[in-house]
């Protein structure tokens, strides 16, 4: 036997669509309606993926294309010539303070006095910054590996954040292996998964893609 035909016109397909789509605005705009807080975020970007300063730096831009005053904090790739270190500094530096105090990652350095020392400062930097309210946004880059290897005291950040940081300030902390007590305040929190990477098939890191 043969199958009957498919008798739905293509008007019908469109009116189905457009009804469903219909049920799901409704429901999505009585969502909407409860959510009218605005508060300054801790977020978190971590995991062994790649895109953890890059999307940070994509909220920094959004924070640029809206005028709002933000910084950058560097802990660890501070000795690298970024693309995004580049364009910030070179194009908007009256809106984004960009501060590199790390000094290459700890294998690097092979100097472990010297990498907290560089770490501490750091974090002093980054303090005054998130206290001026002026600042919309900061975002500590790669902080979650100064805390990793214990540089920073997770106790001491974790309450300056809870207890200092002003309210209407965002906060972006970025770098794998993020502390289960950072994740525990946080807003939100982002795991970027690792899939496939070009590193692994023998390619090196690129300018425009890695930094």
């Amino acid at each position: 036997m043969t199958p009957e035909p498919d008798t739905q016109t293509a008007d019908e397909t469109d009116d189905r669509h457009a009804s469903k789509m219909a049920k799901k605005k409704a429901a999505r705009d009585k969502i909407m309606a409860t959510k009218s807080g605005e508060k300054g975020l801790i977020i978190v970007h971590t995991g062994a993926g790649k895109g953890k300063s890059s999307s940070a730096f994509g909220m920094i831009i959004r924070c640029v294309a809206h005028g709002f005053p933000c910084a950058v904090v560097q802990f660890i790739k501070g000795a690298w010539d970024t693309g995004e270190r580049r364009m910030l500094t070179g194009h908007f530096a009256d809106l984004c303070q960009f501060h590199a105090m790390g000094e290459g990652f700890t294998w690097e350095t092979q100097d472990r006095a010297r990498d907290i020392a560089a770490a501490r400062a750091g974090w002093e930097k980054a303090k005054e910054l998130i206290l001026d309210q002026n600042l919309r946004m900061v975002v500590l880059d790669e902080i979650n590996i100064a805390l990793r290897y214990d540089y920073l005291d997770i106790a001491e950040v974790v309450d300056f954040l809870t207890a200092q940081k002003p309210a209407m300030t965002h906060v972006v902390l970025t770098g794998r292996n993020a502390k289960d007590e950072l994740i525990d305040i946080a807003d939100l929190v982002t795991e970027m998964t690792l899939v496939k990477h070009p590193f692994r098939s023998g390619i090196k890191a690129q300018a425009g893609v890695e930094f």
